[in-house]
């Protein structure tokens, strides 16, 4: 009988020492006052994109004959970058500059040749009229001067059609080059000299013969919830991050918010928006898709009081710790504007409180007794 109350004592002695936990450690926050902005973020990663960017084909079939660029160098508007076989073409150009050539001079000769005969009927009626020249000399005259009109004015016409032809060619022959758009950087090329290039049939796409990127004007482009669509407006600030340059923002303005939805997943309507760069010095630091992030800054509020967003509760309750006890003080806080990193607090702490910032640790209730680490 007594070793079994010995044993039952022994049991209850190291089930009290079980339940004699050690307090959990928080990591504190000291309240204190700074700057909290009112910001609305993109839902998915943005990207770097060009304000100018062409994917340049050919409107012909042929095979390239030359290439004048290579992918990385700086072309001017309306440089040649490549061009096809064209041989035939420039033929039939040359051949119809002759034929314009040989029309112009046509022309000049029979409208001279028209010219005079109309000095001739004039002279003709002027000595009709003195009675020196008879009437079928006269008639005969004025119609060889009209018939010299009539030739000099089909003349003039065959000229036309020359320039016209000579104008068809040129074009076709201009179809066989491919120029510049825009001054720019060429990003990549699909062909090589010798190979045959084709253009898109309609509704299916193909490699572009030349990428060409506009790099004098840089933007991001990114989506935001449609539920923060309505707060945002053309000129509004924003703070751009790049993942190739971790640590630093780029200062930016809101340039154009889309006049639509996008509902590409059905639980994810999203607005598009693009926000240019203020320094434009940056363009050269860039490259085209980058991967950035947005932050539209919506409201400033400067030398406020403010804690971690992540230590406020849903209800708006933050856990204080009270140096004195060692114990926490369950707190309601009335709060302003916040973003993902600070909340502005209207009433409820003050500056220098400590405030639990883990709130994934163990045992946080009102009164426990916590050990405070380092914030």
């Amino acid at each position: 009988m007594i070793a079994a109350l010995v044993i039952i004592g022994l049991a209850a002695v190291g089930i009290w020492y079980a339940g004699r936990t050690a307090p959990p450690e928080v990591l504190l926050h000291q309240v204190a006052r700074g700057t909290v902005e009112k910001t609305v973020s993109n839902t998915r990663a943005g990207t770097v994109e060009a304000c100018r960017r062409s994917k340049l084909s050919m409107p012909i079939g042929g095979r390239v004959d030359v290439l004048n660029v290579d992918e990385g160098d700086h072309v001017a508007s309306g440089q040649v970058l490549l061009s096809l076989w064209n041989a035939d073409r420039k033929a039939m150009t040359a051949q119809a500059e002759a034929q314009l050539l040989a029309a112009l001079h046509n022309a000049e000769r029979t409208c001279v040749e028209a010219d005079n005969a109309e000095r001739e009927a004039r002279r003709a009626e002027t000595l009709l009229a003195k009675k020196l020249a008879s009437r079928e000399a006269t008639e005969l005259a004025r119609t060889r001067a009209q018939a010299g009109d009539f030739a000099c004015q089909a003349a003039r016409d065959e000229e036309q059609v020359a320039q016209a032809s000579l104008q068809m060619n040129q074009a076709l022959l201009e179809e066989t080059y491919l120029r510049a758009p825009f001054a720019g950087v060429v990003a990549e090329i699909n062909g090589e000299i010798g190979e045959y290039v084709t253009p898109s049939p309609p509704g299916v796409a193909t490699p572009p013969a030349v990428d060409l990127i506009d790099y004098s004007c840089l933007y991001v482009n990114a989506p935001i919830d449609e539920v923060d669509a309505g707060e945002l407006s053309v000129g509004l600030p924003a703070r751009l991050s790049l993942d190739a340059f971790r640590g630093e923002a780029f200062s930016g303005r809101l340039d154009r918010i889309a006049p639509y939805v996008l509902d590409l997943e059905k639980q994810a309507r999203t607005v598009e928006i693009d926000v240019l760069f203020d320094d434009p010095a940056v363009r050269s630091r860039l490259l085209v898709g980058y991967s950035a992030d947005i932050d539209i800054i919506l409201e400033t509020r400067n030398d406020v009081l403010r804690v971690p967003t992540e230590a406020v509760m849903e209800d708006n309750e933050v856990y204080r710790f009270n140096r004195d006890t060692g114990t926490l003080e369950l707190v309601p806080i009335s709060i302003g504007i916040s973003n993902w990193t600070y909340t502005e607090v209207l009433d409820g702490l003050s500056e220098d409180d400590e405030i639990v910032l883990s709130l994934d640790a163990p045992g946080l209730a009102e009164g426990a007794a916590v050990v405070p680490g380092d914030d």
